[in-house]
Formats: C-alpha cells, structure tokens, sequence
C-alpha cells in the first residue's frame, strides 16, 4: 500500500451510521461505497447476548480433537495409556456447553465428551479424583493404582467459556518458552478445561510485513519493537523499543512464527478456540512520516519512560488510514494463522484518552470492531477491563457505557480481568449487557508469596452466574505472571463446573493427599493451617508479592502482613516435621517445603528489619548491628533454601533467555533484557522490583548486596552523627549493585544445590525457637494496622 491512502481502500471503506428499524431500535450499519446497500451488522438492543458468540465453535473435526486427547494421555502417562478410549460426539440441538461422562469398570476408562478439552478435563477429573493423582506447573504426582478404580460420572460446564491468559503473561512466563515447555502447558490448559487460550505469539512478524510494505524503513520498525520481555506493553502503546532491537531480519522472528504455528495447531486440534491480536490503533512514529497529513495522538508517558522509549502514536480512530491499517493487520493475522473469530485489542491499558468527548470515545470502539468485523464478519473483540479498573476518574459509568455500546452487543467479550478483587461488572450493570468473563488475576508481575483469596473465590463466582440481569459467559484465569501458588489455579479451574460453593475444609485435605501422593495428618493439618491463613486474604485491594527484602531498602518501608503469622509458622513446623519421613523423590512436598521456609524467613526477615530501623531511630548502634546481622544471615539462609529447588533458580531463567538468541549479538542482549525485567523494569528502574522473584541468585548478587550497603550506610551514619542521605544512597546503589547486575553476564546455576529437605530442617532449627511471644505480637500489630489501612481506603472507595 502506497503511503497515502490509496484509491481502491477508499472506495471499499464503509462509512458508518446509525439508524432505526422499523421497531424503532438503533441498528449500526455501514454504508458501501456506492450508497445502495446497507449491511446490517447487529443490534444495541439485540434480546439475546449470547447470539454472535453461538457461531463461535471448535475448527477441528471430532475425529481429530479425539485423536489429539489420546495423543495427550500418552504424553502424560505412556505406559498406562492404553486403559483409557475417548469418544468425542460433537453437541446436537443448539447445546453450546461442554460435557463428559467418564465410565470405568475392570480397569478400563472410557472417556465421551462433546469437545477435546471437555475430554481431557474429564481425564484430569478421573486422575485427581478417583486416582488421587496431581498435575501442576510444579510438578506432577502420578502414582496411579494397579487397577484403576471404578467410576460412573457425568459433568457438565456451568458456562460456555473457561478462558486463560493475560496481555502480560506472554511476557512474563511465556516469553523465553520454545515447543517443549508450549506442548505441556497446552496440555494442562486442555486438562483444566480451557476453551478460550489467549495466543499472542509472534504478532510482531506481522507487524513487520506491514510496516515494510507501508514503505517504513529496518531501523524505523527496530526502533518502535520492544525486547522480548517488554513486547507485551509495546503491544499495548505503552512503551516502544525499549529493550530492542532485534534486527528485523533476525532468525528469532522465524522461530517464534513456527512456534506460533505449532501453538495454534495444537490449541487447535483440541478443540480450543484461540484468541489472536487485533489492531487497537498504536503505530510507530515513524507513519508521521509516512502519513503528514494524517491525524495522530502521542500516547501520554507510561510510569516515567523517557521519551526514547515512550509515547507511540494513536490513529485518529475516525480515519480511513486506521482502518486500513487494522484491516491490513487482520487480513495478514487470518491469512498466516487462519481465524477462530476472537481477537484481543486494549487501546487504554493504564493510558489516558485524550478526551472523555462521547462522539470520540463510541468512535475508538466502534473503529477497532469495524477493522475486525469487515475483514471477519463473525468477528468477536475480546477486551480486558483494565482500564476501567485503573482509571474510574476517567472512566465514569458514562464514559464506560458510551465506549461499551458502541459495538453491536454480543460483539465484544469482556474480560473482568480481577474478579475476586475488583470486579466491574456490578459497578458497570453487567457491561451495559455485552458479555463478560469473570477472571481472577490473583498475581502481578511473576513474584512470589503465599497469597490468594479462596474464600471470596468460592463465594463470587457463583454469585455471578445467579445476579440478576447477569452476561455472564464463563470463568477464568488472568495472571500476570504464572508458576506460583498453584492451589488457587487448580481451585479456580473447579468453579467451571461446579454449580455452588464446595467444602473448602474437604477440599483442602483431598488436595493435600493427591499433591503428595500420601494422606499424612501433618500435611492435612498444613494446608488447613494455609487455607486460613496465607490463602484467605480478605481485604479491600490488591496485593502485590513485593515483599519488603525484594524492594531497594529504604527507613519507610510499610511492611505488609494480612494473615495470621503464627498460623503460617505452625504449618511450616508440620512439614518441617513431616521432612525425615518423606522420600526425597517426592518433588511436590519438597517444592512446598521450600516455598514456605521461604515465606516464614521472609517473617522473621522483617522482624528484625523493624527492629533494625527503629535502633537507627534511636541511636542504639548495638542493637542495630545485632538486627541488620540477622537480616543479612537470614536473607543468606533463604539464598540456600531456595537453591536447593529446580523452580526457584535464576539461572534457568537466565539461560532459557540465552538459549532462546539466534546469535552471540542476540544472546548477550537477551540476558540483558531478563535480567533488567526481573530488576530496574526500564532503563533508570522506572518500574524497580515489580516484577522482583525470591530466586536463587537474586537474593544473593542483588537482594542481598543492597541491603548490605543500605546498613553500611545506616551504619556510618550512627557513627559519625551524620545525616543519611536515601537519595544519595538511592543514586550509589543503583550504579553499584542494581544497573551493574543487569550488566552483567556471571552464571548462575541451573540445577539445584543441596539437600532441601536437610537445609529446611537445618533453617527451623535454627530459626523457629528464637521467636517467641514478642514476634507473635509484633506480627498480630502489623496485621491488624494492614486491615486499618484497608477499611480506610474500602471507606473512601465507597464515599466516591
């Protein structure tokens, strides 16, 4: 396409406007270019919501999606594989909802869904239900009995929907991932019962063909696509080219175009239905030149990026140039990938409008659908809610509605991206009757910590489903980052199918038993201790795993403790007593063994951080050397538990982005760009320790060395009676320990160190009897002083 807009686009873009039938409702519909036919494309007022998506269903055959869950039960369990027969029988008169019966008698399963996922959900049902089995990001427990039981079951899906994925996830767990780890975690989607996989891969390749053939030049487009770990905010215009570049001819863009076709394949085959990129209207600068007389907006600056890496620009959305544009993406996208009619656009992720007009606002929507739904007429937007969640100043219910209406209704999916926290669709009347999916997001950035919301969860979705006026289309999972605290995912993934809230107390046991392998009252007792504890959160607003030893020490740090410390720590002495009992081949016990030595430590950590500030405060410099050497021996401790686990090591992070470069050149920018994410989040830390990780290696070249400045600083200041200066301090270690490890290219290891089992032992033995009646009401203040905090901000959240 010339630079211009072209003739022939002209003459094709529709000119659109609004009407009535003759019942009197609004209909939208776009006028062709020679003014005589009207193309109905739906209805504000449509009756049923649920209509556009019923043309959303499988592309594959039944022959093929059973052929692909039996190809998936080899790949779990080979040699037991030939016990099991899956019958795929497509649904008849109308019915949209999966469903599964699963009959076993003289050791054989038979396995008749309507869908490949319906399938394989009721296979994983049959293996924890009946088997006592576990499959998990962590790991899995496959000790299946000799004869498999008997079982006469029949499930069927609450919803029509199970969706899985955030923008964001792609870049921070999906992003160094080649084939090997994809094909598992297909595997677990289609076994948890995920319809609607969200498949943001290699849109970039896309974007470069287009950019190209716009007549835009190599170091343009370089300069515009972010690193690897950043692409997902790229993606959404809030950054551009930070990270970059990869040369544009680089064999990594190759690479990640077969692995998105292997993806899509697979997704595919069982019976899912992917979520593939749509144009939300974000273009590099460079269409300025490309376009002078077009209309553009500069994205508003995004957490302080310079503006080297800032700002992309935003089509005017009334434009024929936008449409051209997402037509051109969209037709590409289809004639690469093929389509499942679902797409994913976000316009606004934590970005401004630049006016709350109502005539601008219903343009944006309805200008990102149209560029979908010309080129794919069965076209559905799927949309995060985020930016209603981020902005409600902005985003009033007004503004929101005047947005949402501005799609024929049934034509955008929305995505209730945190749900259990929160959820917009009571605020914004079931999204003024478009569809949506309620989504627990559960986690930011990748970080660790024991956290979750299972009762609010258990509670809330089934709410949901039975509110009044309710368009509720499914259920769902939207994490930012996944591999952690896999009790909420695995509970979560139940709520599809389930119709009422379930015994958490039983559940919890029955999860105890088929993680491990063993019915042990210890590990009963510790996850019941857990459940009421670390996974019972119950406050007004997020949390953020950002435990205060991850973040660049500082004399203000406002500690963050909501549960019940002394419960975490009698859990942690039952698996610690359970540790001289349980084999050292058993992965999942060890996995959880070291995750909450870690969180305990983390307690014990910020007990002496406290007292360490407060000795500053008042000038004790022996009880602060005494506190500041117990931090630092602790954060010591925590580097050796966590080394001695497989899923708690820097290193593998670290050479899965190495090993993902096509070249020296690659490999070295690469490991800059993993580290840096993991750290300074941007070129000056624009966003420092978001997404900080309680790994191997980070605590002991990054964690550990600022707090060992931090205290030497603190400390010559109580000797000398000087002032300490945080923002000199600030400005030291930025240079001395946080820029100089991204820079860096030392190696850490990518196999556990050490015994876990052992260095548990050795850690509470050496830690637990020291705190006593003194850290117990330390703790209890600090939890009682969060929930203060909260009630504050619910109370004003609800003035507003």
């Amino acid at each position: 396409m010339a630079p211009q807009a072209s003739t022939a686009i002209a003459l094709i873009f529709l000119l659109r406007f609004s009407t009535c039938n003759a019942d009197g409702d609004l209909r939208h519909v776009a006028l062709s270019h020679d003014s005589t036919d009207i193309i109905d494309i739906g209805s504000t007022q449509e009756a049923d919501y649920q209509s556009a998506l019923k043309r959303i269903k499988p592309s594959t055959s039944a022959e093929h999606q059973q052929e692909a869950v039996t190809d998936l039960i080899k790949r779990l369990i080979p040699a037991r594989a030939a016990d099991f027969r899956v019958f795929i029988v497509p649904p008849v008169n109308g019915q949209e909802k999966d469903n599964v019966t699963v009959v076993s008698s003289d050791g054989t399963v038979n396995i008749t869904a309507s869908s490949g996922v319906a399938a394989s959900y009721g296979f994983h049902y049959y293996l924890k239900k009946f088997c006592k089995c576990h499959i998990s990001w962590d790991g899995n427990q496959l000790n299946l009995p000799e004869l498999l039981p008997p079982a006469s079951i029949a499930l069927k899906a609450s919803d029509r929907f199970r969706y899985f994925g955030n923008v964001c996830t792609a870049s921070y767990s999906w992003v160094w991932w080649d084939w090997f780890e994809w094909e598992k975690q297909i595997d677990w989607m289609a076994m948890n019962g995920i319809t609607l996989p969200l498949a943001p891969t290699a849109q970039e390749v896309i974007w470069i063909k287009i950019y190209l053939e716009l007549g835009m030049t190599s170091e343009e487009i370089e300069e515009h696509i972010a690193g690897p770990p950043f692409l997902a905010w790229g993606r959404m215009g809030n950054i551009r080219g930070w990270g970059g570049p990869i040369s544009i001819d680089s064999q990594w863009y190759t690479d990640k175009l077969e692995l998105q076709h292997k993806i899509l394949n697979r997704m595919r085959s069982l019976g899912m239905i992917p979520v593939l990129p749509a144009f939300a209207g974000h273009v590099p600068r460079a269409f300025q030149r490309l376009y002078p007389d077009a209309n553009f907006t500069k994205m508003s600056i995004w957490n302080f990026f310079p503006d080297q890496y800032c700002c992309p620009l935003l089509l005017d959305p009334t434009s024929e140039l936008f449409q051209e544009t997402g037509k051109m993406f969209i037709t590409e996208i289809m004639k690469e990938f093929g389509t499942d009619h679902m797409y994913s656009a976000d316009p606004f992720n934590e970005m401004r409008p630049s006016s709350n007009n109502t005539d601008y606002i219903s343009a944006i929507s309805r200008s990102i659908f149209t560029s979908m739904s010309e080129v794919d007429k069965d076209a559905i937007w799927v949309l995060q809610n985020w930016m209603f969640v981020n902005d409600k100043n902005f985003w009033t219910k007004e503004v929101a509605k005047t947005f949402l209406t501005a799609v024929p209704i049934g034509r955008i999916l929305v995505l209730d991206l945190q749900s259990e926290l929160k959820e917009q669709y009571t605020n914004l009347d079931s999204y003024f009757g478009q569809p949506y999916i309620w989504n627990m997001l559960h986690n930011y950035g990748g970080t660790l910590g024991l956290y979750g919301a299972i009762d609010r969860v258990n509670q809330l979705v089934y709410e949901s489903r039975t509110r009044e006026n309710s368009t509720m289309m499914g259920i769902g999972l939207t994490p930012e980052g996944i591999g952690q605290n896999y009790v909420m995912y695995d509970f979560m993934m139940e709520t599809g199918w389930n119709t009422e809230p379930v015994d958490l107390t039983q559940w919890f046991t029955d999860y105890s038993i088929r993680r491990y392998g063993i019915s042990d009252e210890r590990a009963i007792a510790a996850w019941q201790l857990l459940k009421v504890s670390t996974y019972n959160y119950t406050g007004a607003t997020a949390l953020h795993g950002r435990y205060f030893y991850i973040m660049r020490p500082n004399l203000k740090s406002r500690p963050t403790i909501w549960y019940n410390a002394n419960q975490l720590i009698q859990a942690w002495n039952k698996l610690v007593n359970m540790a001289q009992n349980v084999s050292k081949e058993n992965q999942l016990f060890k996995h959880d063994l070291i995750d909450v030595t870690r969180e305990a430590s983390g307690l014990f950590a910020l007990y002496h951080y406290t007292l360490m500030v407060k000795s500053f405060k008042t000038n004790n410099s022996v009880e602060f050397m005494d506190n500041a050497s117990q931090l630092l021996n602790l954060l010591g401790d925590m580097e050796l538990i966590l080394a001695s686990g497989e899923n708690f090591l820097v290193g593998k992070w670290l050479e899965s982005a190495k090993s993902a470069a096509t070249s020296l050149q690659e490999r070295h920018l690469l490991e800059q760009n993993a580290r840096n994410q993991i750290t300074l989040w941007g070129p000056n830390g624009e966003i420092l320790d978001y997404a900080g990780k309680q790994w191997s290696g980070i605590v002991s070249h990054y964690f550990k060395p600022r707090w060992m400045l931090f205290i030497q600083k603190l400390n010559e200041s109580l000797t000398t009676g000087s002032y300490f200066d945080q923002a000199k301090f600030n400005e030291q270690v930025f240079f001395d320990v946080e820029q100089k490890f991204t820079l860096d290219n030392n190696e850490f290891p990518v196999d556990p160190q050490g015994d876990a089992l052992e260095i548990a032992i050795e850690i509470h033995k050496k830690w637990q009897p020291i705190y006593k009646k003194r850290f117990h009401q330390y703790m209890r203040k600090l939890k009682r002083h969060f929930y203060q905090k909260q009630q504050f901000k619910l109370n004003k959240l609800q003035e507003l």
